[in-house]
């Protein structure tokens, strides 16, 4: 099967002006795009031809062309649906009262995420994600992602610089404060939460 381009869930203005539909064009129109177009042409012909995008994350070799491309066109689609235009809701009651336990509260929450993802290394991802203890922020670097490590995500945050760097130049806490403070689709987080639970 071909793997799709996901399709975003807001125009690519949606997001200005914490992010640019000039970002957003390269971001999504070249950066993605170019994920998934490699993928298909890694695919074809080969034993993954006709499996999901998940399932080739899960099963390619790491490190490797094939697993870069899959997890970061997964990463992406993740992402972009992590966000939402406006100021965020609130996360359901059943998500509140997970990030209270893991967390003391939902501001305690936003500041420690801020803080893993301002500070994350090089390039990578910052999630948040549940597992068997409850709730915890990790890092990844470069294309890894929580389906290679058994954690249910319930959204993410990109700090490569491609995903900020026309906008904040390399202010990257400045362009995670927007995230937190603007643009977190706790409605798609609570969704998540709900299937993990």
């Amino acid at each position: 099967m071909t793997i799709e381009l996901a399709p975003l869930p807001y125009p690519l203005d949606g997001l200005a002006p914490h992010i640019t539909e000039r970002t957003m064009g390269f971001h999504y129109n070249r950066h993605h795009a170019s994920y998934v177009a490699n993928l298909n042409r890694a695919i074809a012909g080969s034993p993954h031809e006709n499996a999901s995008l998940e399932d080739i994350v899960v099963a390619a070799d790491k490190p490797s062309s094939l697993f870069n491309n899959a997890a970061q066109a997964w990463n992406h689609a993740f992402y972009w649906n992590s966000m939402t235009p406006g100021r965020p809701e609130a996360p359901s009651a059943d998500l509140l009262a997970a990030l209270e336990a893991s967390f003391g509260s939902l501001d305690a929450f936003n500041t420690q995420f801020a803080a893993a993802a301002a500070g994350n290394f090089a390039s990578g991802w910052t999630w948040l994600v549940a597992n068997e203890s409850g709730l915890s922020i990790v890092n990844t670097d470069d294309a890894d992602t929580p389906l290679r490590h058994g954690q249910h995500a319930l959204l993410t945050i990109d700090v490569w610089e491609h995903a900020y760097y026309l906008d904040y130049q390399n202010a990257r806490p400045a362009y995670v404060e927007a995230f937190v403070e603007h643009l977190i689709n706790w409605q798609f987080a609570s969704t998540n939460y709900a299937t993990h639970s």
